[in-house]
């Protein structure tokens, strides 16, 4: 049985009602017995079976494995003071024949 929904004109309340299709309208307010009028939503569907994006596509997996992004090496102490205690020299030129 379809699911209707209902607002009411008087005092603004929105309900449902669970109808037959079959079924007169409803034509006052469950709280107020004020006019209603009868709004539209979307129908709840779903599609079951292959050929569709959520039964094909939605669920695998992409095709590249997930890698976790890589850390920077750490820095030993002693590495960097003994990089920096030490004066550097500038490069030599290469040798022209």
């Amino acid at each position: 049985m379809p699911l209707y929904e209902y607002k009411c004109t008087k005092c603004g309340s929105v309900f449902e009602i669970l109808q037959k299709v079959n079924d007169p309208q409803i034509k006052k307010c469950v709280h107020c017995q004020g006019p209603v009028k009868k709004l539209l939503s979307p129908p709840a569907l779903q599609f079951k079976g292959t050929g569709w994006y959520v039964t094909d596509y939605a669920s695998k997996g992409s095709s590249k494995p997930e890698s976790k992004p890589e850390s920077p090496p750490k820095k030993d102490k002693e590495s960097s003071q003994k990089k920096t205690a030490e004066p550097s020299s500038p490069p030599t030129p290469p040798e022209t024949k």
